[in-house]
């Protein structure tokens, strides 16, 4: 695991951007994996901007959302099907036909989620897997003691999710209580991981997924078993690290 402590969110989404954009040079025909929220805006906003400089294109890429919401429909203006269409696949070249979003309003759940896998699997895995971490340790939508071999399935979120999510829905009764979600399984099966995270409210549960046990209760903790992982920080979630030090020696960072 390989943690890059930045000075800035802005600096650690430069450095995903590299990564992301090496990627793609060296294999056009990319396959993606996509979070959502608030930690990888600045991310998808600098690809954005390389991609209208014409530094980078997406025309052959396919990309795969880590989860959506159970219930809302489809147009709802926080499902994550229309986030990630405003906030980046709108906004480049990638094929409307080659970007996947779990169906949250599928009849059947069970074998939404199994197609969903059968969909990774066909494109021939996820190259390159692009995700945040939440308060309570969850990657995708793995709540604690989400199985560390899980696959993509239906699960019912925790309440702290559902109060820290809640604040983008008009509502408090309009926040689901559900989503499908790739697995822990499925995300570990991507050839490289970037994880991001920022801030003072999750420098406890960097410190955890980073430097505690392996443990399904810290779902983010599985990323140790991960042979290419990169953990991009800002000073303010890397403050409770033990190790600070030596990832800055070792790992080093961006500086403005």
């Amino acid at each position: 695991m390989k943690v890059v402590i930045c000075n800035s969110n802005v600096e650690a989404a430069y450095i995903a951007a590299d990564m992301v954009t090496a990627q793609i040079e060296s294999k056009p025909n990319t396959v993606l994996g996509l979070a959502t929220g608030s930690s990888p805006l600045a991310l998808y906003e600098e690809l954005v901007n390389r991609y209208r400089r014409g530094d980078i294109s997406f025309a052959c890429t396919t990309m795969f959302l880590l989860d959506e919401y159970v219930g809302l429909p489809v147009d709802h203006p926080q499902s994550f099907k229309t986030f990630i269409r405003r906030v980046f696949t709108d906004q480049i070249d990638v094929k409307a036909k080659a970007v996947y979003v779990p169906e949250g309003n599928a009849l059947d759940d069970q074998e939404a989620c199994r197609k969903y896998e059968v969909s990774i699997v066909e494109a021939e895995g996820i190259d390159l897997q692009i995700l945040g971490i939440g308060s309570n340790g969850h990657i995708g939508f793995n709540e604690p003691s989400s199985s560390l071999a899980s696959r993509t399935r239906l699960i019912t979120l925790t309440e702290q999710t559902q109060r820290d999510n809640a604040p983008y829905f008009d509502h408090r009764n309009d926040m689901p209580t559900q989503a499908l979600t790739q697995g822990i399984g499925t995300i570990l099966d991507a050839r490289s991981i970037i994880l991001v995270a920022f801030g003072l409210k999750k420098r406890d549960v960097v410190k955890s997924a980073v430097e505690g046990p392996v443990t399904a209760m810290m779902p983010a903790s599985s990323l140790q078993l991960h042979p290419n992982v990169t953990i991009l920080i800002d000073e303010a979630a890397a403050s409770e690290l033990e190790h600070s030090e030596y990832y800055r020696s070792a790992f080093g960072g961006v500086t403005s």
